[in-house]
């Protein structure tokens, strides 16, 4: 028996050295790992809770557990780094015990919400051996109607936010996100954007209070962080930070009855006629008015252009307000529902059913993003040649999506929370490549949508924003650059390296995220590939 426990310990160790097939793990990082593990088990009291928590190769579930929220299937695929075990807490102390025994036995971890990160960061470390703690258990809900306010766990989704902000009230909302599986931890902690940010702002600036880990395994609440470290969570990227275990909310008001809409245009001169009128009135009306733009193929031979929208009142108010402000949209009441708030999140994302929201589902389609501000009106002409691009054979389900600021964006100043991007811009726009799960099979094939979306960012250059070009965190961009980058200066500092990215994604909030990660996180616990680094920072991640 013991020799049999020899060899099973023996191909175990094998798999652990082939899960990180970008670095190789050393013989003492594995028996780091070991007692990492032997650690944090110590401090599970309850052999049930502990296969609920730990998961490592050894376990069947392991791989279905990893798999199951990455969102991005082009981050899966065999080369992808795997982390040496993954770790699901099921309540705070758990996520104490993680952090402590990851510190004392030197283990780097990574920390997942609902796994949408553009570029993988929260489950992928392609520097080193790393445990993913995926915080899908700790997603409870608790809502007070009276005082509007609620807390809301970090493994939460919005779709389960929205499915109990519905069972409660028909007249009170949150600002987030249009996907229901986008995990609430990573969505609030870079900003949130959604169809009530013009109205009420982003996620994060609807934040309230935070309970978290620090990096000393601490739990702690606003008062016991600090206003600087609960600024620093709200938009500057919360795994910068500490772990977030949950996000207390302010509930804001909307009306019972709110009316959604979409228009399309499928000839390419009206298309970029009504875009471009879009583009100067799309953040200067009223606040209860969000209409957003895209540009997308209606099928293998034809590109449309879409015009989704969610005002807060009745179609007859909608109804004269476009008419006085945005004509050439060609408003009517047949392309117009009434319907509470709630409903409205279903008919944004096309669900059928209340309980789809509730349900964590994983995507089939890779993608690859970029995005820019726009703070002047960009011409006709660049209009029509993004209409073109997307007859490009690689642009077949690709989308560009133009979302409106203005509004209470353009109210709240771009100091009072790390994203910065508030007034004097028009609009965010997004570039977006996707393509079949099977295709990344073949590297080929995927690099043609990575070119596809790289040359639209290339030709947009003159119209966006400028010194710097902005960026926001909660699309991340790897191209933007990375401690990982071999192509960098490597006599540059990680402060220096970090602010090429840093200053798109806050301006010049950067700085001041720099002094609060170096007081609350001086040895860089948490880290990735784009995080903020400390002031004097070792070049390593």
């Amino acid at each position: 028996m013991e020799f049999l426990s020899f060899l099973l310990s023996l191909f175990t160790h094998f798999l652990l050295l082939n899960l990180s097939l970008s670095s190789s793990i050393s013989a003492q990082q594995i028996t780091n790992h070991d007692d990492f593990l032997r650690c944090l088990s110590r401090r599970i009291n309850d052999k049930t809770d502990e296969s609920r928590i730990i998961h490592t190769i050894k376990d069947s579930s392991f791989y279905s557990i990893l798999n199951s929220s990455i969102q991005n299937p082009r981050l899966s695929v065999l080369e992808t780094p795997k982390p040496l075990s993954v770790i699901t807490p099921v309540q705070a102390t758990n996520v104490q015990s993680t952090v402590k025994c990851a510190r004392l036995h030197n283990i780097h971890l990574r920390t997942r919400s609902g796994g949408h990160d553009y570029e993988g960061f929260s489950y992928i470390a392609k520097s080193r051996p790393f445990v993913v703690v995926d915080m899908r258990n700790l997603r409870s809900i608790s809502l007070d109607v009276d005082n509007r306010t609620g807390w809301v766990q970090t493994g939460a989704t919005l779709g389960e936010l929205y499915y109990e902000i519905g069972k409660l009230s028909k007249s009170l909302a949150f600002p987030a996100g249009l996907y229901a599986t986008v995990g609430v931890g990573g969505q609030f902690g870079g900003g949130g954007y959604g169809t009530l940010m013009r109205k009420y702002g982003l996620s994060a600036d609807n934040v309230i209070d935070a309970q978290i880990i620090d990096a000393s395994g601490r739990f702690l609440d606003r008062q016991g962080m600090g206003e600087d470290f609960f600024w620093a969570i709200r938009g500057g990227g919360g795994s910068s930070f500490c772990i977030v275990l949950s996000w207390k909310i302010r509930l804001l008001d909307v009306p019972s009855i709110v009316t959604v809409f979409s228009v399309a245009k499928t000839s390419e001169n009206e298309a970029v006629s009504v875009i471009n009128k879009w583009q100067y009135i799309a953040d200067k009306v009223p606040n209860d008015l969000f209409i957003r733009a895209t540009l997308e193929r209606s099928n293998e031979t034809a590109v449309n252009a879409l015009f989704p929208g969610l005002y807060l009142g009745p179609v007859s108010y909608l109804l004269a307000l476009m008419e006085d402000k945005f004509p050439e949209l060609g408003l009517e009441i047949g392309d117009c529902i009434e319907m509470s708030w709630f409903e409205s999140v279903l008919w944004f994302v096309k669900l059928e059913s209340v309980d789809d929201l509730a349900k964590r589902k994983r995507t089939s389609r890779s993608f690859k993003g970029k995005d820019d501000f726009i703070q002047e009106p960009i011409p006709k002409t660049a209009i029509r040649e993004l209409w073109r691009r997307l007859y490009a054979p690689e642009a077949r389900l690709a989308k560009i999506i133009l979302t409106p600021f203005g509004g209470k964006m353009s109210e709240i100043a771009d100091y009072e929370t790390p994203f910065p991007h508030r007034d004097g811009n028009l609009y965010e726009i997004q570039y977006l490549a996707y393509w079949k799960e099977e295709e990344d099979m073949n590297k080929t094939d995927t690099e043609k949508y990575f070119r596809w979306v790289k040359s639209l960012y290339e030709y947009m250059t003159p119209y966006v924003s400028k010194s710097p070009r902005g960026a926001y965190v909660n699309f991340r961009d790897n191209d933007l650059g990375s401690y990982n980058d071999l192509g960098m200066n490597i006599m540059k500092t990680k402060y220096e390296k970090g602010k090429i990215w840093g200053v798109k994604y806050f301006k010049n909030n950067f700085d001041r995220l720099v002094s609060v990660k170096t007081n609350v996180d001086p040895m860089e616990f948490f880290c990735d590939e784009q995080s903020i680094p400390i002031l004097k920072s070792v070049d390593d991640i």
